[in-house]
């Protein structure tokens, strides 16, 4: 793995190996490792370690990046030999800014040892207990625990250097027979803290209380949405609060910006420093990161910013870019969802008619600008009536604007970190919502 001092290193070798005046690297260096299991047996243990180096070179305004694996002096000419060739075959930008200089970057502590130094032992210990869980209830059990240990290093010419160090433990598990299934994940900085008991007990009782499910008519209904559920499809909205897509009406947010679109209830903002967050404090250029309300009270308040995208619109880069040159522009990716204070059994309580949902999958978009989605309910889906859960249903289509989803949010629980299958991990609450449309019964 690299230190300071060894990006440091790499950094001059490329500088003296480049005949253009801005020059910029990224370095990326991981650990990662993984335990699989499945017929509650593991069947594979893996280990990947592994370097990149970006270059990127600036020529009479043009810009192209270039990456190798290697940090050998060779290997090192031919990757800035490369990123200045290409780059010099680019159109001129003429949007391109100068290379940022030195920043001041708030700290963020996100670096497990434990973590980084987890043993398959270790791993195949705690799936050994979740696989005894499973059998002693009749169920077979499948999943993977992982753990990685990642750093990232950002310089470049005009003086800028950033450095971040990360780790990061997963643990999923699908616990299954015949008649029914049940899910469960979590995403943690450290490994101590990932309650992978707790995360098994749960996969194995929404199994159990799945089995033979029957059918629903479809319709809308009351969702009570668990918080890997709403992660699922919130997710969505990400690149919607790139103030380039707005500009570029592609966003869901086009001409929505300062007005009511959500209810009262709703409120979101993007925040890489929320204890519960991960990730690093500064964006692809090494602009810090900084903390955006972006709907507040239902209401679209801000947009996050490129240093491209403010200059162009006349506003202040929020530290949200992707590494130049890229199409995307910016995008949150630290999204904190407000939460309620409603506890999950309330919201089954106070339901006269309704569907909890345990998690989505196979999510795709139908409609970009009403942010239509599509995608059906798994591993533990329940009618819900007179205030108890009455039986497990069949997995059900929807059909469902978020707009209109998140106009009709009755309760809000606390916001808790989340992992799922369709997005990144965030912080959001469990839901529950009106008026929920479902459009089909799966055969399963």
């Amino acid at each position: 793995m690299l230190s300071e001092a060894q990006c440091q290193e790499i950094f001059e070798r490329v500088q003296r190996a480049s005949r253009v005046r801005e020059t910029e690297v990224f370095l990326e260096a991981s650990r990662s490792a993984l335990t699989r299991f499945a017929n509650n047996i593991i069947h594979q243990n893996v280990a990947e370690e592994g370097m990149q180096v970006s270059v990127r070179a600036v020529v009479d305004g043009r810009t192209a990046r270039a990456t190798t694996n290697k940090i050998g002096p060779d290997a090192l000419r031919r990757v800035v030999e490369q990123a200045t060739q290409i780059a010099g075959w680019q159109p001129p930008d003429p949007d391109l800014l100068e290379m940022p200089g030195p920043q001041c970057y708030r700290e963020v502590k996100r670096m497990c040892p434990h973590t980084a130094q987890l043993t398959p032992e270790a791993r195949a210990q705690a799936v050994e207990k979740v696989v005894r869980r499973a059998e002693r209830a009749g169920l077979t059990a499948a999943g993977i625990y992982a753990n990685s240990y990642r750093i990232q290093a950002l310089l470049n010419s005009s003086g800028l250097f950033a450095y971040h160090q990360e780790t990061k433990a997963e643990f999923s598990v699908t616990c299954f027979n015949e008649q029914g299934s049940g899910w469960a994940k979590g995403s943690l900085i450290s490994a101590d803290q990932l309650a992978i008991d707790e995360l098994a007990e749960r996969a194995c009782q929404k199994a159990l209380a799945s089995q033979n499910p029957q059918e629903l008519p479809p319709g809308r209904y009351t969702v009570i949405l668990e918080p890997a559920a709403v992660l699922d499809l919130v997710g969505f909205f990400s690149y919607d609060f790139a103030a380039t897509a707005v500009a570029d009406q592609r966003s869901c947010f086009t001409q929505r910006l300062g007005k009511k679109v959500f209810g009262e209830n709703i409120s979101i903002w993007d925040d890489v420093y929320h204890p519960l967050q991960s990730g690093v404090a500064w964006d692809g250029e090494g602009i810090p990161r900084q903390k955006v309300v972006l709907v507040e009270r239902g209401i679209v308040k801000n947009l996050v910013y490129s240093r491209q995208a403010a200059r162009k619109m006349n506003a202040a880069p929020t530290g949200h870019g992707f590494l130049l040159p890229n199409e995307l522009g910016e995008a949150p990716v630290n999204l904190v969802f407000a939460g309620g204070e409603s506890p999950f059994e309330e919201m089954i309580r106070t339901t006269q008619r309704g569907v909890l949902v345990t998690r989505f999958w196979y999510i795709r978009e139908v409609d970009p600008y009403q942010k239509i989605l599509t995608g059906v309910t798994r591993d533990g889906t329940f009618y819900v009536a007179d205030g108890e859960i009455q039986y497990p249903v069949r997995n059900l289509r929807f059909n469902q604007s978020l707009l209109e989803m998140l106009n009709q949010v009755e309760m809000l629980g606390p916001a808790v970190r989340a992992a799922g299958e369709e997005s990144f991990e965030m912080v959001v609450p469990a839901m529950k919502v009106a008026d929920f449309r479902f459009t089909e019964v799966t055969k399963h």
